[in-house]
C-alpha cells in the first residue's frame, strides 16, 4: 500500500501547486466624456492657424492598463492615435473640421480588446454655421453579402446628425457602379433608411449626401456589398 502513496501525494501536490488555467480577464470598454458627442469643440489649445491640440478624456475602463485613442478626419479619412495609460490624451488637429473618436482598451496580459462607442464631434474654427456631420453608413456593412427580402429588396440604413441641428434631407445614391451616380432616392432629415430593389449575385455600391437648411452638404464615402 505504502508504494501507491508517495506519487498519490505528490499529485494532490503538484494539483495543488498547479498554475491557473483561467484566462487572463479581458479588458472592458471605455466610456467616452469630451469632445461630446455630435457636438462643437471649442476647448482647443491653438497651435497655429490651421491645427489646435484638443484634450480628449473618457472614463476608466476595468481590467485595463492602457488605451489607444484614435480621432480620424473625415474630411480625409485619416486616423491620428495615441497610446496611453491614463483617461485623457491630447492630439494636435485640423480646425474647423469632422472627427470621429473612439478608444480601444488593452491587457498586457490578455490578446482581447475592446473598443468603446465612436463620437462625432466639429473642431473649431472660424466658421459661424457647419456642414453635417458625414452620414455613418450602419447597413449593410460595406464588404458583406446579404439576403434579398421576398419583395427583392435590401434594405440600407444610415446614421446622420449636425452640430446646428438643421439636416434638410438626405440623397441616396446606389448602383452597381463605382461610385454609384445613380440616385435610388431621397429621405427627409427624420428617415434614415431606404429600400432598393436588387438582384441576385451583384455587387453593389451606395453612398449618402447630407444636405442642411443653408445648403451645406457632406459625403459619407462609399460602402459596398453583395446579394447572395
Amino acid at each position: 500500500m505504502k508504494k501507491y502513496l508517495f506519487p498519490l501525494l505528490t499529485l494532490l501536490l503538484l494539483a495543488s501547486c498547479g498554475g491557473n488555467d483561467d484566462p487572463p480577464p479581458a479588458p472592458g470598454g471605455a466610456s467616452l466624456v469630451f469632445p461630446e458627442e455630435n457636438s462643437e469643440c471649442t476647448t482647443g489649445t491653438s497651435v497655429n492657424e490651421n491645427l489646435s491640440q484638443v484634450t480628449f478624456e473618457w472614463s476608466a475602463s476595468t481590467n485595463t492598463d492602457s488605451y489607444t485613442l484614435s480621432a480620424v478626419n473625415l474630411d480625409t479619412n485619416v486616423p491620428q492615435t495615441i497610446s496611453t495609460a491614463a483617461t485623457s490624451a491630447s492630439l494636435s488637429i485640423a480646425k474647423g473640421t469632422p472627427f470621429s473618436w473612439s478608444v480601444t482598451s488593452r491587457n498586457s496580459k490578455s490578446e482581447q480588446v475592446a473598443s468603446s462607442e465612436t463620437w462625432l464631434f466639429y473642431n473649431a474654427g472660424t466658421q459661424t454655421s457647419y456642414a453635417p456631420f458625414p452620414a455613418q453608413l450602419v447597413s449593410p456593412i460595406s464588404g458583406s453579402t446579404v439576403q434579398k427580402d421576398i419583395a427583392n429588396e435590401v434594405l440600407l440604413r444610415w446614421s446622420g446628425a449636425d452640430v446646428d441641428n438643421d439636416i434638410d434631407a438626405f440623397q441616396i445614391f446606389f448602383s452597381d457602379q463605382n461610385p454609384p451616380q445613380t440616385e435610388a432616392g431621397s429621405t427627409s432629415a427624420s428617415v434614415m433608411e431606404l429600400a432598393v430593389s436588387v438582384t441576385s449575385n451583384t455587387v453593389y455600391y451606395w453612398r449618402v449626401i447630407t444636405t442642411d437648411s443653408q445648403g451645406n452638404t457632406s459625403d459619407s464615402g462609399v460602402f459596398e456589398f453583395k446579394v447572395f
